[in-house]
């Protein structure tokens, strides 16, 4: 942890690690130690998650993203959904999803069609081969979830985890997770 830094320091930037309260330094709000720990064990654990889960998926021939947009358009009415909206409930660039649905479609996976409540939208619609590709992997995804993150907490802790996460992204996107479902 990083210690503020003196009144002769010439630097602003701290450069020692001992531990030191947010209260200590009028310019920058310091993490607390406990603060600190949570901070560090939830990057490093959902980076790791992360980085698990998309390696499983790697034997369907997916990517962890592949796999969500996938997997979103399956549970979609008509196995379709603006590219907008994907966007938005992925926490994606359009660029990104934009890249990744093309990716998908070169598998045949996906097809891309003008929105129908518009003629400026362009909708993506799973296809058979794509509904074949991620079905294969759900099993795979799911096992992986409960095994690398649920079962390794109580359920009591695994729903705190989740109240926490959707404080996080009301407060940053104005939408509660529950809300993510197409």
């Amino acid at each position: 942890m990083f210690e503020t830094p003196s009144a002769s320091s010439t630097s602003s930037i701290p450069t020692t690690t001992s531990s030191t309260s947010p209260a200590d330094d009028g310019e920058v709000p310091w993490l607390t130690d406990d603060e600190q720990f949570a901070w560090r064990a939830y990057l490093r654990g959902s980076r790791a998650l992360e980085a698990v889960l998309d390696a499983e998926l790697q034997d369907f021939g997916m990517s962890l993203a592949e796999y969500e947009l996938l997997s979103m358009l399956s549970e979609s009415p008509c196995l379709a959904m603006r590219m907008s909206k994907l966007a938005d409930q992925t926490v994606q660039s359009r660029s990104r999803v934009t890249h990744t649905a093309t990716r998908l479609e070169r598998r045949g996976w996906v097809e891309r069609k003008p929105a129908p409540d518009d003629g400026r939208g362009i909708q993506l619609l799973l296809t058979d081969d794509g509904l074949a590709a991620v079905r294969s992997a759900a099993r795979v995804h799911a096992t992986g979830v409960q095994e690398h993150l649920i079962r390794q907490m109580d359920p009591a802790l695994f729903r705190s985890l989740g109240d926490a996460m959707d404080k996080v992204c009301t407060h940053l996107l104005g939408d509660p997770v529950d809300n993510y479902n197409p």
